[in-house]
């Protein structure tokens, strides 16, 4: 297997962002715009990318396996995981799948939610064609459960920095609860905002995620820092 060699920086810069690595997982700290997984656009995964990275960095001729036990949108940023053998992608996939893996996000929204914290239970319905999620209020059976807690971490004078543990994993459910409530991410023209962001992408960060890992049994937490203003780290 020939994998394309990375430029220098290109190296460097993944080199750089990887938070978690051993020898059944790597976590990357995501920029917006990067896909995890290929797409119709026909842009280079993630994935791929750090296959070329792995077969560079440690001169592997052959096959690099790079699985994907979860998901992250692409104008999001933060934290993505990938699994580098079969057993540690099975274990990982079970362990989404069941919700027992620990997963935080950090938000900008344009308002701030009425309460500082509370639990975001709502039924949502996707629209495929629009790559679009609804919260539907008719009894539609193909509706599922999100559920979610926020709690209001800082607000700042034009934006609110909220911070939010998801329950349930459902398709662009932290964007569409928090519009539900008022609270528009910052760059999100899908959900409503006013304008979008210069990267295109939108001010949601997958901040941090607790797992067991798959062969140690070991609790494990990594945290991604922000490529947001200087000001939300202050």
């Amino acid at each position: 297997m020939i994998y394309r060699e990375l430029p220098e920086e290109e190296f460097e810069d993944i080199s750089g962002r990887i938070l978690y690595e051993d020898n059944h997982l790597l976590v990357i700290n995501k920029k917006v715009g990067e896909i995890v997984q290929g797409d119709n656009t026909g842009d280079e995964p993630l994935s791929e990318t750090l296959k070329a990275f792995i077969a560079q960095r440690d001169g592997k001729q052959g096959h690099v396996f790079m699985g994907v036990p979860h998901r992250l949108d692409r104008p999001v940023s933060g934290i993505a995981m990938f699994a580098k053998t079969s057993k540690a992608l099975e274990r990982m996939n079970e362990a989404f799948r069941t919700s027992t893996v620990s997963k935080t996000y950090w938000a900008l929204t344009c308002a701030a939610p009425e309460k500082e914290e509370d639990t975001l239970t709502d039924m949502l319905l996707r629209n495929e064609k629009q790559n679009k999620t609804y919260i539907c209020h008719n009894g539609n059976p193909q509706a599922k459960e999100a559920k979610l807690r926020y709690r209001l971490l800082k607000s700042f004078d034009r934006y609110h920095l909220v911070e939010v543990e998801l329950i349930t994993g459902r398709h662009h459910q932290i964007r569409c609860q928090l519009a539900g409530i008022g609270c528009v991410i910052k760059g999100d023209l899908k959900y409503g905002a006013a304008r979008s962001n210069r990267d295109g992408g939108i001010n949601l960060h997958a901040r941090s995620i607790t797992f067991v890992h798959p062969t140690k049994g070991e609790t494990i937490t990594v945290t991604a820092p922000v490529s947001w203003p200087p000001f939300i780290n202050e």
